[in-house]
């Protein structure tokens, strides 16, 4: 009788070990966007959960897509923008050159110089928490952004061409890596200029170099005075850029004929040299833009790049 009192007992106590629950890293069916770097494990983020970087990008996260925060708004205005300053190079998240869904980027050298125009995005509730790239969690309510190429961490000003607005961002993450996309924003950034709720924007973002004084090479271009009928910053995707005039007609036909209009072919001087570019547009809107730059891609020609003038 002892010996089956204690197998009971033991039987007890084995069950009472395994109905305990576990904590496991929060699952999601899929995801555009290439967060986080390669690493070996991941961290308790601040949100409480475990963000596993070494997972796919189709499990790692809680949610399938991505949302913003249900209610109004943050006020924003209360929220100070960061202020640049010397920082070492993260340790992940700099590798150079990088490969995510085929393409091939370098990151740069530094900031200094780095101006350029191109279409604004935002992210928020899905990666809310977790790691970025330099593997700092990621916050929506802080003015914070994702760019490809730009160091780890590095400061920039963007500035919403349409509206003038312009805020300080520093720079943690890795993206977008979405075509036709130049910086991803955070929820704040997106709100203080005017990119949320509109999704997209056509912004300026100028690299600021911490070791020269601000003032000299981040102020934000003074909105121009309004003018009747004056048409906004456009949209254009150019094709090429060639040395050759008989090239750059050649895929400029190429396009004509498969009912692309306006096309261009545009002189301009790069280092000394005469090249002509060739461009399709004015385009209207970011969702005809990334028509028709998956359409240009389908004829075989090289995916176009994005130009806002």
């Amino acid at each position: 009788m002892r010996w089956r009192h204690a197998l009971l007992l033991l039987l007890i106590v084995l069950l009472a070990g395994c109905s305990g629950s576990k904590t496991r890293p929060p699952a999601s069916s899929g995801g555009s966007h290439a967060r986080g770097a390669s690493s070996s494990g991941g961290g308790v983020s601040s949100g409480g959960f475990q963000d596993d970087t070494s997972r796919p990008q189709s499990s790692r996260y809680r949610d399938g897509s991505d949302s913003v925060p249900d209610g109004p708004p943050p006020d924003v205005s209360k929220l100070p923008e960061p202020v640049p300053k010397v920082e070492p190079r993260a340790l992940y998240g700099n590798k150079t050159p990088y490969t995510v869904l085929g393409q091939t980027y370098q990151v740069l050298p530094g900031p200094g110089g780095y101006v350029e125009r191109g279409i604004a995005s935002f992210y928020g509730n899905k990666f809310h928490g977790y790691k970025t790239s330099s593997l700092e969690d990621y916050d929506m309510y802080q003015f914070t952004a994702a760019h490809k190429t730009l160091p780890l961490p590095s400061y920039a000003r963007v500035t919403n061409l349409e509206n003038g607005k312009s805020v300080i961002v520093r720079i943690n993450d890795r993206g977008p890596f979405h075509e036709n996309r130049l910086i991803d924003l955070s929820f704040a950034a997106a709100v203080k200029i005017g990119v949320w709720p509109k999704g997209t924007g056509l912004v300026e973002v100028r690299a600021i170099d911490p070791a020269q004084p601000l003032t000299a090479q981040a102020l934000p271009p003074p909105p121009p005075a309004p003018k009747p009928a004056s048409p906004g910053p456009g949209i254009y995707l150019q094709v090429g850029a060639f040395s050759d005039v008989t090239n750059a007609e050649r895929v400029a036909q190429q396009l004509r004929v498969a009912n692309f209009a306006p096309v261009q072919v545009v002189d301009a001087q790069i280092n000394g040299r005469s090249i002509r570019r060739v461009r399709v547009g004015p385009i209207a809107s970011v969702d005809q833009a990334d028509d028709v730059t998956s359409r240009i891609e389908g004829m075989g020609l090289p995916r176009p790049q994005v130009a806002v003038d």
